[in-house]
């Protein structure tokens, strides 16, 4: 059952600031509809009891001192409960731009509302029971997604797929505690070490899940939040080019005077729904040039950062012992070898293995090289169904509770008294009630919920 509670009238911008079609000022809580008595004005709006829930009016807002008009708008009502926050609100749409929608908020505080504080309507969501935290934060998700992998898979789980996934697991737990506690309160001969095969079988399909989806985190994050390429090689074998060419615009200077890059140039670019946050870097080789040298020394910390690295080499020289040094440095990371200039050659030799060549000149082997950065972290068979956790909290908490089942585990294999059971499989419960914010404490749901945009 839903639970109002008692909050005072909050308003927002709920658009971008600044110029645009129109702007939406959101009012909720149970002033809403007063305020917006007080402001607005049309010729069939004489009392609050005549404003229907989910209509749209035409009208005007005043200034409340003098009732000059302030904005031609439309306004909507949604009422309680059936709204985004569970409480009345109100929905302004007046001209964008900052001063006209500065103008509307103003006067809609002047009238009794207060300016709400970032992801506030959300929280009201949250806390007025319509949604779960682990639903308010994939909101959130979908307002920062940057591809329509990331938007779907945020939209799945504003629907609740984590929601169904931990509350199945909350209530196989409790089960088992049940079972437990049915033989710690009719003790037999041999009830307990019956209860405890069952006990120990059903946690092993729990401790099985939660695994599951602690590893669903490793593709989750890509899915979420891309993944960092950084372009590397020696000066002068077309590291820029290949950044221009991928961009698909002169993003980069490009010059056959090798050192030309001395700072990293970081873009995005979308690969069939894998966001990549591509970076062009410094060539790398021994200098004297103080300014060239800190280039190196900062590709060489973004090559540390970075998920994927893409080793630019010249296919008219092949392999060389300075390629060879810079392939010794990044031995250990996830890299890419990439033949540039093929176009120079008459028949380009092909020796290195998974290596890819390409001409950033012509276009040559670039459709290669995308389909392998994607096969190398997507698989192209994937669905939405097949993504569980891209949230880095909810990972921990499933990590926190992994660790109290495997001790529930541990305490029945060694035989141990039954009921010890209970202690670490309530504290595997609770522990996982805060992903979806049934017994997560008020102060780290007010940080998460700061970190939500305004008018959200």
């Amino acid at each position: 059952m839903t639970i109002l509670r008692d909050f005072d009238t909050i308003c927002g911008v709920s658009t971008q600031i600044g110029e645009s079609g129109i702007s939406i000022i959101r009012i909720s809580g149970e002033d809403a509809l007063m305020i917006l008595f007080k402001l607005f004005r049309d010729k069939k709006f004489e009392s609050i009891d005549k404003m229907n829930s989910y209509h749209i009016k035409y009208g005007y807002i005043v200034d409340l001192e003098g009732g000059d008009v302030i904005d031609e708008v439309l306004v909507s009502f949604m009422r309680s409960p059936k709204s985004y926050t569970c409480e009345d609100v109100v929905e302004i749409n007046c001209h964008g731009g900052i001063i006209a929608s500065d103008r509307v908020l103003k006067e809609v505080i002047k009238g009794g509302a207060r300016l709400a504080d970032n992801g506030e309507f959300t929280k009201r969501a949250f806390l007025n029971g319509r949604i779960d935290l682990s639903q308010a934060e994939a909101i959130q998700d979908i307002i920062l997604s940057k591809t329509n992998l990331s938007m779907e898979s945020a939209l799945n789980q504003s629907l609740g797929s984590i929601n169904g996934d931990i509350k199945f697991l909350r209530e196989k737990i409790l089960s088992l505690i049940a079972h437990i506690e049915a033989a710690v309160d009719f003790p037999e001969d041999d009830i307990e070490e019956i209860t405890a095969e069952k006990v120990l079988e059903g946690l092993d399909d729990i401790i099985s899940r939660v695994e599951d989806l602690i590893e669903s985190y490793d593709f989750g994050k890509v899915v979420r939040d891309g993944i960092k390429v950084s372009i590397i090689g020696k000066p002068n074998v077309g590291k820029s080019s290949l950044l221009n060419v991928l961009l698909n615009e002169d993003r980069a200077i490009v010059t056959n005077i090798p050192g030309t890059t001395r700072d990293s140039i970081e873009e995005y670019l979308n690969i069939n729904g894998l966001l990549i946050k591509i970076i062009d870097t410094a060539g790398i080789r021994e200098t004297k040039d103080a300014i060239e040298k800190i280039g190196v020394d900062v590709t060489r910390k973004k090559i540390d950062e970075s998920d994927l690295v893409l080793l630019v080499l010249d296919s008219t020289e092949g392999m060389t012992e300075d390629d060879h040094d810079i392939l010794n440095q990044i031995d250990l990371k996830k890299h890419i070898l990439v033949f540039n200039k093929c176009d120079l050659l008459s028949e380009p030799t092909k020796d290195e293995k998974d290596a890819v060549y390409i001409s950033a000149k012509t276009g040559q082997g670039i459709d290669d090289l995308k389909n392998l950065i994607y096969s190398l972290f997507l698989n192209k068979d994937i669905t939405m169904k097949d993504v569980s956790i891209t949230n880095k909290r909810h990972q921990d908490v499933l990590i926190r509770a992994l660790i109290q089942l495997k001790s529930a585990s541990v305490t029945l294999n060694d035989k141990y008294s039954i009921d010890l059971v209970s202690i670490d499989l309530i504290n595997a419960w609770e522990i996982l009630g805060e992903i979806i914010g049934e017994t997560l404490r008020e102060d780290f749901i007010d940080e998460i919920f700061s970190k939500f945009c305004l008018g959200k």
